[in-house]
């Protein structure tokens, strides 16, 4: 078997066969079972890898109805390696019809222009301090994603693998490089500290599950992104311990004699549902998580100094804080001063992002409190717009939250977004229909707040929430890729990378036109505005707006719109 290694050849059949398979309606995944190959093998066609096979791109223009014409175009080539990329090549084009795309390729106009994504510029905006405001999460969710056992006593429940450093396989199993395709300039890894089970219940917040690995492990991992220029930040569980926890074991032990009875709100003249002799304040009812008090500065400081060996000892770039609306605004503050302490020693945003439900955010977020809080407000209005072919569901929360009227709420502020979550059922699950898919991604990343993507959901996995929640948390072997992930990608690039990007990252939300099924708003800041048209029908639609200005470049294809005669969605 021979590989082409001329770039320019491979991406000019690349690109042709991309364009001939839109022509003829067909996704991705369905070019590749068609085709005998993985979707992510077409996918690196269509990018014009240099190294992709020359019998995997024939088969994939058999499928097309493209073989004959493509042989010809690689015979020199394939026989000719060390020609020069000036060699001139036949390329495909496919030819707009209704259909499927004709069976004998046309040769390439020459002088016509061909769709590209709007190049990508320089953001000066972006700096080391507001890191956060121009980036895209990825969020992995370690015990599930690499197999380990449910339990930590030993037994083997839920586990898919034997293997002692499980949490390398985010790096050798090729999640750290998915992220960096996918564009992610962050990823959020979930507990990854000794627990009792699924990694709320933490027994001791100075050593690494001994399911996923060692300290070691950990530093690799925050290195391996790194290099990627990739940000790290971790789940930190502040609320609540599990009953393995090494202080509430002594306080089982010693009784009132142990001088971590402080630590947790204890009533000795009651019993627990573990006959313990004496009942304590749980996190919901929950008796394995047991409370943490608060108001004891012993454990504050035990605390901040955990978080100081984590940014030490992992060079970590943040925290998630679990359960931030349960946490008391004087501890909330007190975090404030360590990460402001932390961000003053790197030079950089270290980064207090609060897990919130609903009600005023602002509660949880601000100069004494969270940089950023989950926007669970948000996210039931996206999927449920979607649900209900009601588009002002989620209009009316994004208007409230971050528009540019006096009394919006969170105006300037970038909250965290989400289709879903290791808490949620998989959004390919949640919504009726897996067409608005794109849609709904497109809206993600075009509305006012920073995007996350939860592994795996990028290729559109399922996964309802039941009880244990392993359903949503799988373990999985290694990335896919298909033309869900294609598309998340240039929505990646269009929202951090182009000339947009600042008003997407930093603008206000206005909202120009809103029906049941489609949605167009605008982000706009000092440096420019961009226009957000969301088709959430079956069908195309075609939109009249007052765009106010005659004609703007469209970021996803890189193409001129006229405005003038109003917009066709697709």
């Amino acid at each position: 078997m021979t590989e082409n290694k001329n770039s320019d050849f491979t991406a000019q059949i690349g690109t042709s066969l991309k364009q001939w398979r839109e022509v003829s309606h067909k996704s991705i995944d369905q070019v590749a079972q068609e085709s005998g190959v993985s979707s992510e093998v077409v996918s690196q066609i269509e990018q014009g890898d240099s190294w992709m096979r020359i019998d995997d791109v024939l088969k994939v223009a058999q499928t097309l109805g493209l073989l004959e014409k493509l042989k010809q175009a690689f015979a020199a080539p394939v026989e000719q390696q060390e020609a020069q990329t000036e060699a001139s090549t036949n390329t495909l084009e496919p030819e707009a019809q209704e259909g499927n795309a004709q069976e004998e390729a046309q040769p390439k106009q020459q002088g016509k222009p061909q769709p590209q994504p709007a190049p990508a510029v320089e953001q000066p905006w972006l700096t080391e301090a507001n890191w956060y405001d121009g980036s895209m999460i990825y969020q992995i969710y370690p015990l599930g994603l690499t197999g380990a056992p449910w339990r930590n006593d030993g037994s083997a429940e839920g586990a898919t693998n034997d293997d002692p450093h499980r949490l390398l396989k985010i790096i050798d199993d090729g999640w750290i490089v998915q992220a960096k395709k996918l564009g992610a300039t962050c990823i959020m890894l979930n507990p990854v500290f000794e627990s009792d089970s699924h990694g709320y219940d933490t027994r001791d917040y100075t050593k690494v599950d001994s399911r996923l690995g060692t300290n070691e492990d950990l530093r690799a991992v925050v290195d391996a992104a790194h290099q990627q220029g990739i940000k790290v930040i971790l789940d930190a569980v502040l609320n609540h311990v599990g009953r393995g926890f090494w202080a509430f074991q002594d306080v089982i032990k010693n009784r009132q004699d142990s001088k971590y009875v402080g630590w947790f709100n204890i009533d000795w003249n009651s019993n627990s549902p573990y006959n313990d002799g004496f009942s304590y304040e749980s996190w919901q009812g929950v008796s394995e998580l047991v409370q943490l008090n608060h108001n004891n500065l012993e454990l504050n400081n035990y605390l901040n100094d955990v978080i100081l060996r984590w940014e030490k000892e992992f060079d970590i770039d943040g925290l998630r804080l679990d359960v931030a609306y349960c946490l008391d605004p004087g501890y909330l503050k007190y975090l404030r001063q360590t990460a402001n302490q932390l961000t003053e020693k790197r030079h950089q945003k270290f980064l207090l992002m609060g897990e919130t439900m609903f009600g005023d955010y602002n509660q949880w977020m601000g100069d004494d409190a969270c940089d950023t809080v989950y926007n669970y407000e948000a996210y039931k209005g996206l999927w449920g717009s979607m649900n209900s072919s009601n588009m002002h569901e989620i209009a009316y929360s994004l208007e409230r939250q971050s528009g540019d009227k006096p009394w919006d709420l969170y105006t300037g502020k970038h909250l965290f977004n989400f289709l879903d979550n290791h808490d949620t059922s998989r959004i390919a699950s949640t919504l009726n229909d897996k067409k608005q898919l794109k849609p709904l991604y497109g809206l993600l990343f075009g509305m006012p707040g920073v995007p996350a993507v939860y592994y795996g959901s990028e290729w559109g996995i399922e996964g309802e929430k039941k009880f244990g929640d392993h359903e949503q948390r799988p373990s999985l072997d290694k990335p896919e890729w298909n033309d869900l992930t294609d598309w998340i990608q240039t929505l990646t690039k269009a929202r951090l990378t182009t000339a947009g990007a600042e008003a997407l990252c930093e603008g206000d939300y206005h909202e120009l036109l809103c029906q049941p099924k489609q949605l167009v708003f605008q982000r706009a800041c000092e440096s420019g505005r961009v226009i957000v048209a969301i088709n959430a029908d079956s069908k195309p639609a075609h939109l009249d707006f007052n765009a106010q200005c005659g004609q703007g470049t469209n970021l996803i294809t890189g193409e001129q719109h006229d405005f003038g005669g109003g917009s066709d969605l697709g």
